[in-house]
């Protein structure tokens, strides 16, 4: 199988408000790693000291770094209809769609699965379902963690687990059987068109 790990650091909770600072994506085929999207992305503004104590980000890193309309193109490219799969995914989700809307720009086309919804059905009885927790479950080598790039790796490896864990006779299960495993509804990234901006004008009467 072919799909997408991802993961974003970003300067808080809130889509549309906070912003992603931090892109890391896997392209995984067989189960192994082919290819990597990472980069450091610069918000346009100052990022919170609790987030910088999470994932070791500062103002200095993003500074000159491009900005989130400026990858969201050649990040919809590498992801291409490949299936994504993502921890906790719909706080992903949410990221990537606030600024794909923001800036009516291409989107990946792949359905978006959760390897932590997923975890909970496949692994039960864990003391917590937590992308650090699982990887030293399922003794995946690690060094770190909160990095974009590194966690998607992460990510990538557990979905592969997890597929092995669900196939039958070496058969992978049908994407509609991951998709209800983990959220149970299809989570997609619209297609949308850009709109052309309309001039205003001044009435001066």
């Amino acid at each position: 199988m072919r799909f997408i790990a991802f993961d974003f650091e970003t300067t808080g909770f809130l889509p549309g408000i906070d912003q992603i600072i931090e892109i890391g994506a896997v392209r995984f085929i067989n189960g192994q790693p082919d290819a990597t999207f990472v980069t450091l992305v610069d918000p346009r503004r100052s990022i919170p000291e609790g987030a910088s104590r999470v994932n070791g980000i500062t103002d200095q890193m993003v500074a000159g770094q491009p900005v989130i309309e400026n990858l969201l193109e050649s990040f919809a490219e590498f992801c291409g209809e490949d299936i994504m799969v993502a921890h906790n995914a719909p706080f992903d989700y949410q990221f990537l769609l606030a600024d794909i809307k923001k800036y009516e720009s291409s989107a990946p086309g792949g359905v978006v699965l959760d390897s932590c919804a997923m975890s909970r059905k496949v692994f039960p009885g864990l003391l917590n379902y937590k992308l650090g927790t699982l990887v030293q479950h399922l003794n995946i080598p690690a060094t770190g963690f909160h990095r974009a790039g590194e966690d998607a790796s992460y990510c990538g490896q557990l979905f592969t687990h997890l597929l092995n864990k669900i196939s039958i006779g070496g058969q992978l299960p049908a994407i509609e059987n991951l998709i209800a495993l983990s959220s149970g509804q299809a989570l997609k990234f619209p297609k949308l068109i850009k709109q052309p901006k309309q001039l205003g004008f001044m009435d001066f009467a």
